[in-house]
């Protein structure tokens, strides 16, 4: 059986009572984080002041011991091939982006428009206008993403002239006002005009959210339409989704 330490519930001296004394076991006194202090070989005097020596385990001991876990890799993608399949959360990603956009693009490169347009010899005018997010996820980055590839591909069909995204942002501040420079849907056909574009590329995102227990899923739909400023016909769309879990 281990010795058994006493720890003073309170103060006491020569002239006081002793406080009521609380009993710990070594036992009890390792299970709580404790080291004690215990030469043999002490005098009385000075193994009693021993016995009370708890030293509780301390920050900078946790701090040492930290230093020993796991650390962070940093590694690039011409490193590790893969390191864009995983999915990282429901959020879009740079796969699902590519995924979405190339569908619809597939779509757009066989579809009478564009055949159209080849055979203006790429002096026929697109506007590429913002998509809209409507879903309650944050992704207005990963859409700047999409309209950006987009332009790129309208431009390297070597189809059609593309208007640069600076020369409308100053077309929407004329028309909407410096106060209040921001892209209206509604006034497509006047920033179509002004700009000289006989056609403009834009789309959405909307998204089907569904919960249980343990699990979530989020499917994303992005359409993609190519509109006449003319007529205000629709001349393209098509539709493309991606599916996101955790579980």
């Amino acid at each position: 059986m281990g010795r058994i330490w006493t720890a003073q519930g309170g103060r006491s001296s020569r002239h006081q009572e002793p406080a009521r004394a609380v009993k710990f076991s070594e036992a009890n006194l390792v299970e709580y984080g404790f080291v004690v202090c215990c030469p043999p070989t002490r005098s009385p005097k000075r193994d009693r002041m021993s016995r009370t020596l708890f030293v509780p385990f301390t920050l900078g001991f946790l701090a040492l011991t930290a230093g020993c876990g796991p650390r962070n890799e940093y590694v690039r993608g011409s490193q590790q091939p893969g390191i864009d399949s995983a999915a990282m959360s429901t959020g879009l990603d740079k796969q699902d982006i590519q995924q979405m956009l190339q569908e619809n693009l597939n779509n757009l490169r066989v579809a009478p428009v564009m055949d159209t347009w080849r055979k203006g010899g790429g002096k026929t005018i697109v506007a590429v206008f913002p998509f809209s997010n409507e879903t309650t996820e944050h992704i207005e980055s990963q859409l700047g993403a999409i309209l950006g590839e987009a332009e790129t591909w309208l431009v390297e069909s070597n189809a059609v002239t593309v208007v640069a995204r600076e020369r409308q942002n100053q077309i929407i501040a004329e028309i909407e006002g410096n106060r209040n420079a921001v892209f209206n849907p509604a006034h497509v056909a006047q920033y179509g005009k002004q700009l000289g574009a006989q056609y403009f590329l834009t789309g959405k995102v909307q998204t089907s959210d569904e919960r249980t227990e343990d699990a979530r899923r989020v499917q994303y739909f992005f359409f993609m339409q190519v509109i006449e400023i003319e007529t205000g016909a629709i001349r393209w769309q098509h539709k493309a989704y991606v599916t996101k879990m955790v579980r």
